[in-house]
């Protein structure tokens, strides 16, 4: 069985399969993708993300997206503009960052969906723990591009798949709705399919450089 991957949409292959779930492999960029056939439509994919915990004031929850607004408050300043991409339930991101002064608002499909924002630019964006929710990945990085000004920066955290992991027994699966999972060469394939001048990898922190 054969299927096309949605970020660069070269042949895949089956990559895993059990009772109720399939995923495929991309010849090309390696990046592994849930079946199409098995996604959510947008109602239980709301539904889904509301059982999800994100409390911001959880110290817990502020430690783990710590290497994304250290890296903002390392490079960037107050007077800079920033989005929240993918915000969710709960934009610690965002309150983290607005307690040091910064600005920043958060964007959210399901959540704060201001399309209005997407019609503006910034300096930096944040997209934590999104990435692999997307559907079409190429159309999503070519928008975040997009929304970047010169010099700007867009930093993504996620769990990169790599040959040394079992994944039968990954966690990062579990979560029915992390439908693609990228391979570094998935990672440098968006750098260069969009034309990004930098990528710099730092375990799960991802960074393009506009």
């Amino acid at each position: 069985m054969n299927n096309f991957c949605p970020l660069c949409n070269s042949v895949a292959t089956v990559f895993y399969k059990n009772n109720d779930r399939l995923y495929h492999q991309c010849t090309h960029c390696l990046g592994i993708f849930m079946d199409q056939t098995l996604r959510y439509d947008k109602e239980n994919e709301k539904s889904r993300y509301l059982n999800h915990n994100n409390d911001v004031d959880d110290e817990g929850y502020q430690q783990f997206v710590s290497p994304i607004t250290l890296a903002v408050m390392r490079d960037f300043s107050p007077e800079h503009q920033g989005l929240d991409f993918g915000a969710g339930t709960g934009p610690v991101i965002s309150k983290i960052l607005k307690d040091n002064q910064f600005n920043i608002r958060p964007y959210d499909p399901f959540f704060y969906n201001y399309p209005q924002l997407l019609a503006e630019s910034y300096d930096f964006i944040v997209c934590c723990e999104v990435m692999e929710h997307f559907y079409n990945p190429t159309k999503e990085f070519s928008l975040l591009k997009s929304l970047l000004n010169e010099g700007g920066r867009l930093y993504c955290m996620t769990e990169i798949y790599s040959e040394d992991i079992d994944f039968p027994t990954w966690y990062y699966k579990a979560d029915t709705t992390h439908v693609f999972f990228y391979h570094r060469q998935s990672l440098q394939y968006i750098k260069e399919q969009c034309s990004f001048s930098a990528l710099l990898i730092e375990d799960r922190l991802i960074t393009f450089s506009k």
